[in-house]
């Protein structure tokens, strides 16, 4: 039913609401003197940090491009520090609030989003996730002429230029393909390659207040600043990734014992307040003692495990944060 649904109202939308989105698509291209560029990215932390290097791609090569970066309010702060964004603007999609929600509240939002966004006349928009049909659909009904994303169905109708699918590759550079051509329907050069992670880095950089928290915080809990720290983030957003407690303080006993360095190696269980108990269990498991810390920001996670010898964790966004 649900597919049904969506079906019928994909069908209005080519149809009947946007015909001012189809005209722009006939539009030639053109290098524009301040082009106005959209990025969407409903995901969560790990994803967010990942599509980092687009940013400042965009900025390098194009630098009078204004970036707005469309975004989950759940990930709004990995974006909000970076220096070449211009506007941040956030949407709480659906299918990522990890939430139930009603048969027709996806389409009203849709509906109500893309109203919003046509009064910024954007130049392009750009659907970093490959099958986030509701982002082509939105960029569609907003009206904005030139639309970029991967040719996955149902949303390949609503852009203007979709590029093949590739086979699974990094996430960063999926993306540097999608910004090089979105680059190139305004007129700009394609981005330098080679589109690598180590070419294009990942961008998060604690602020000095978040740093100080963390040097206040190791000192606190008596650790030195020359004592080697290993951090271990076990938590994630999906249960499937998780492993076992007994086997992360098997691990940190492990880690304890067996690095030799001129003073003991320290644990650090990392987490939500939601997931204290969890890091309680596993101290508990440990012979030797952790200190857990389940009150970080992200931007104090980050400078916390910047001092770190070593980070720990499932496939998580922590994780990437320490990357």
């Amino acid at each position: 039913m649900k597919r049904l649904l969506r079906t019928i109202i994909l069908l209005v939308i080519r149809l009947l609401v946007a015909p001012g989105a189809r005209k722009a698509a006939q539009s030639p291209n053109k290098t524009l003197e301040t082009p106005r560029i959209l990025l969407v990215r409903p995901d969560h932390l790990g994803d967010l940090i990942m599509t980092t290097p687009v940013f400042h791609a965009l900025k390098q090569q194009a630098p009078n491009t204004h970036i707005s970066v469309m975004v989950g309010p759940w990930s709004s702060e990995v974006i909000e520090r970076h220096p070449d964004i211009d506007r941040v603007l956030t949407c709480p999609f659906p299918g990522f609030q990890r939430a139930a929600q009603k048969a027709l509240a996806p389409y009203i939002l849709l509906f109500k989003t893309a109203k919003q966004l046509q009064r910024e006349h954007f130049d392009v928009g750009i659907n970093l996730r490959s099958d986030f049909w509701w982002g082509a659909a939105l960029l569609y009904l907003a009206c904005i002429p030139r639309r970029v994303g991967y040719a996955l169905e149902p949303g390949t109708p609503f852009l203007t230029h979709a590029l093949p699918f590739p086979s699974p590759q990094h996430a960063t550079i999926s993306n540097l393909y999608l910004a090089s051509a979105a680059l190139q329907s305004i007129g700009y050069p394609p981005l330098d390659k080679p589109y690598t992670p180590e070419y294009y880095p990942l961008h998060f950089i604690p602020t000095p207040a978040e740093q100080q928290w963390a040097s206040a915080r190791l000192f606190n809990e008596g650790i030195d600043v020359d004592s080697p720290l290993v951090v271990i983030h076990p938590g994630s957003g999906a249960a499937v990734k998780l492993w076992r407690t007994a086997g992360w303080a098997t691990c940190a006993d492990a880690l304890a014992k067996s690095l030799t360095m001129s003073t003991p190696v320290r644990i650090m269980l990392t987490g939500s307040k939601n997931e204290r108990p969890m890091l309680e269990e596993i101290a508990r498991n440990m012979q030797s003692s952790a200190v857990l810390v389940t009150d970080a920001t992200i931007g104090q996670l980050a400078a916390l495990q910047a001092k770190a010898l070593l980070v720990l964790s499932v496939d998580s966004g922590p994780l990437h944060l320490a990357v």
